[in-house]
């Protein structure tokens, strides 16, 4: 009975290892364990048991080293490994078989950090062909730098033409994520499948976002502008300011107070970016601690804040333009102030209470390259609700307030239009002298004008994932903004002595703009 008892023993422990040594739970087992979970994943598919639907996109096979190994895990997808490469996944080692082993899986394993390659960083979120990865493993030894590459077959509708190999590089943080590069693969299109040469064995997979990428030429001519720009916007903001103060001391209106608020707004914006750029050239790596954390604080505020005044702009050009007459609004500055100052200062108190900022890592160092880090006083990077908050203020916000500021544009055009054509049509018109149909022109282009120095900057943020082209025209309109808001002042002081001249030529223009909501 004894011996009975130790079989059944050891015939359960058998069957409870053979259990949980399936391929479909090597994923979520080897993310339990230490450090990055693809060189586990890659140990345990040689060994592990296949089973289920599993099976039907899983291959594994012994290839003689002098011989090519092909394989098709799905009835789309295949793989060509050369001779050369089973060669060196061997060690040296001639005269002997070499376990191949390939398999799909799913790219929602694959957590992405912000990272750079050798030059290159990542634009976009991008998107994986399919959700499909390609895991391809040979031999016992890493493979790189072969001269005849690997090839793999992906594929891909008509409509998908910008696709993009890569493969998963693990960041050296060892956290589980990383990102996708393009380093030793390149791209071809036979019109039904994206080929992808590579020149050592990974995961990889196919971007159709696409991907854009910016050599490092780029991202410093980048980084210039955006410090030229910013520094010029912090210089003509002041002086806007100034000038609204000696306009509102002149003639008090409630617009021109909208356009203070907007102004000391971007001013915020742009001077606590270049404190916080010069903040991380004064301290290099030491950035840790409560000025670096004030300073995310200070840019975040100042962000939402012109977000806000943005929008709080369409909305009083809606008032202003389109319901000019029996509009009373009791404290309507005030009103406006707590939502264009308040709202950010409760999120920024908030985020700040979490302990969201500090040192945000822009571009983790690379330690073959030894690259130095770009980082700045933003979100921390280790933050777990970073991308969170950051998408939800940063991202979905600002959406917000370009279709609501489209919106208003298109509100007040059609307006003006509206007004335009009823003049022409009127026998009226046809008296009225040049000046005044001039001077209508003219407050529709300045509308359009407002409309779009407050909306499309913002607004060409998509441009940014389609080329690089658009990548600097919005990096040199958003760094310019306070630039554009000293031409808009210019352009106000100039309204003004126009309106000056006018009213004292027709008393009735000037009592039909005490009746107005700008008064």
């Amino acid at each position: 009975m004894m011996w009975i008892s130790l079989f059944l023993i050891t015939l359960a422990w058998v069957s409870s290892t053979q259990a949980g040594d399936y391929c479909e739970d090597a994923i979520e087992e080897c993310k339990k364990s230490a450090g990055p979970w693809t060189r586990c994943y890659e140990d345990r598919i040689a060994t592990c048991t296949p089973k289920g639907r599993f099976s039907l996109n899983f291959v594994r096979m012994m290839v003689n080293f002098s011989q090519e190994a092909e394989a098709s895990l799905t009835s789309t997808h295949r793989i060509h490994i050369p001779s050369s490469a089973l060669q060196r996944s061997m060690g040296g080692v001639i005269n002997q078989d070499v376990l191949v082993v390939a398999t799909v899986i799913d790219s929602t394993h694959f957590k992405q950090s912000p990272s750079r390659a050798r030059g290159k960083v990542m634009q976009t979120t991008p998107t994986v062909l399919g959700e499909s990865v390609l895991a391809v493993r040979a031999g016992h030894h890493p493979v790189g730098n072969l001269s005849q590459p690997i090839k793999l077959m992906f594929p891909h509708n008509k409509e998908e033409k910008d696709g993009i190999c890569v493969f998963w590089q693990e960041s050296v943080l060892e956290d589980g994520t990383g990102r996708w590069s393009t380093d030793g693969c390149n791209t071809s299109d036979s019109g039904s499948h994206f080929i992808c040469s590579c020149n050592h064995l990974s995961f990889f997979a196919v971007l159709v976002n696409p991907v854009l990428s910016v050599d490092e030429t780029s991202s410093v001519n980048l980084s210039y502008i955006t410090y030229i720009g910013s520094a010029l916007s912090v210089f003509f903001t002041v002086i806007s300011l100034i000038i609204y103060i000696c306009l509102q001391r002149r003639r008090p209106e409630k617009s021109i107070s909208v356009h203070m608020q907007l102004t000391g707004a971007l001013l915020c914006l742009h001077f606590s970016f270049l404190l916080s750029c010069f903040w991380v050239w004064l301290m290099k790596e030491n950035m840790e601690g409560w000025v670096c954390q004030f300073l995310g604080l200070f840019l975040h505020w100042s962000l939402l804040a012109t977000i806000s005044w943005t929008a709080l702009e369409g909305f009083h050009l809606y008032l202003l333009l389109v319901r000019v007459f029996n509009i009373y609004v009791r404290r309507y500055l005030l009103k406006l102030s707590l939502v264009g100052w308040g709202l950010p200062t409760l999120i920024a108190v908030v985020c700040g209470i979490s302990r969201v900022y500090g040192k945000f890592s822009l571009v983790p160092r690379d330690d073959k390259s030894h690259n130095s880090t770009a980082q700045i006083c933003w979100m921390k990077t280790e933050f777990p609700q970073r991308l969170v908050v950051s998408y939800v203020t940063t991202v979905a916000f600002p959406c917000l307030v370009i279709v609501y500021n489209s919106c208003m544009l298109g509100v007040v055009v059609f307006k003006l239009w509206g007004l335009r054509k009823g003049s022409e049509s009127s026998s009226v018109w046809k008296k009225v002298n040049r000046e005044k149909r001039t001077t209508l022109l003219k407050d529709c282009a300045t509308v359009l004008g407002l409309s779009c120095v407050l909306g499309l900057p913002w607004g060409l943020a998509s441009t940014t994932y389609f080329s690089l082209l658009g990548i600097y025209v919005f990096t040199i309109l958003n760094s310019l903004q306070g630039v554009f808001v000293f031409l808009w002042s210019i352009a106000l002081i100039c309204k003004s002595r126009s309106d000056n001249n006018s009213s004292s030529r027709d008393p009735s223009s000037q009592k039909m703009m005490t009746t107005s909501f700008n008064s």
